[in-house]
């Protein structure tokens, strides 16, 4: 393989800025990303790449290239509720519905328009270049990253017994850096979150006599604060059970 042969172009560059515009200004909620995947559907049949919906709002791209190692590559597609107050002239003007019906604004501000116009330019220098490498790429386009939705309803609409299963998935995240740079991590980094529940049963009392109650909203603020100091001010993150980072020697 050459690195010129996979080079990415003033032209193709220019190319993913225009795409990056074009997908910041019309972004959609988790799961409702259907403009969205249509836009990747397009440029995927293009570029050749075979392609299929899944989980809805979802997107896989398959490029066979021969014999060797299956790698994915994933990008989230969907955006927040929030009204963009940049400035650029390319922000975001839409709205949506939330599911309770209540109309938002919307706006990609975690990052997931970058993940877009990346991985479609990497799927062109790919598939323009068959002859520098050989394997499958396989491209994930993930709905509903920001509610946790749309990894779930890939795999429940059997993603990998319809696409090959890879070695290994590469994924990114933005984040405020100097231009042309990649910044790095061994081990874990920006991932494995979990989500759990807590109940909290309470007693309640007459208003004139709170001290005969036991108030949750209170226990539930007083916990909430406890559990974050733990975690974020009492465990190195670099140490923490669920991290295999080494710890830095850095003083």
């Amino acid at each position: 393989m050459t690195a010129q042969s996979l080079e990415l172009t003033d032209d193709l560059r220019n190319r993913m800025h225009e795409l990056y515009r074009e997908l910041h200004a019309a972004p959609e909620l988790s799961m409702q990303e259907h403009r969205t995947a249509e836009l990747i559907e397009e440029r995927l049949t293009a570029l050749g790449i075979e392609n299929f919906r899944c989980g809805g709002s979802g997107v896989v791209g398959v490029l066979k290239n021969g014999d060797g190692p299956v790698v994915a590559f994933r990008a989230d597609t969907d955006a927040l509720p929030l009204a963009e107050d940049t400035g650029v002239e390319y922000a975001s003007t839409a709205t949506g519905q939330l599911d309770d019906g209540t109309e938002v604004p919307v706006m990609h501000a975690c990052g997931h328009d970058t993940h877009m116009s990346a991985a479609l330019a990497a799927a062109e220098i790919f598939a323009g270049s068959t002859d520098a490498w050989s394997g499958t790429i396989v491209w994930i386009f993930q709905p509903g990253e920001e509610t946790a939705a749309g990894a779930k309803a890939m795999l429940e609409d059997g993603l990998w017994d319809k696409a090959p299963k890879p070695e290994v998935v590469y994924g990114q995240h933005v984040m405020p850096s100097l231009a042309g740079t990649i910044n790095y991590s061994v081990g874990d980094a920006m991932a494995l979150a979990d989500s759990w529940k807590i109940t909290i049963h309470g007693q309640g009392a007459h208003a004139s006599q709170p001290q005969d109650s036991t108030d949750p909203i209170v226990l539930g603020a007083h916990m909430i604060t406890r559990i974050q100091t733990v975690v974020s001010r009492e465990i190195d993150p670099r140490r923490a059970p669920w991290s295999r980072s080494p710890r830095s020697t850095a003083g």
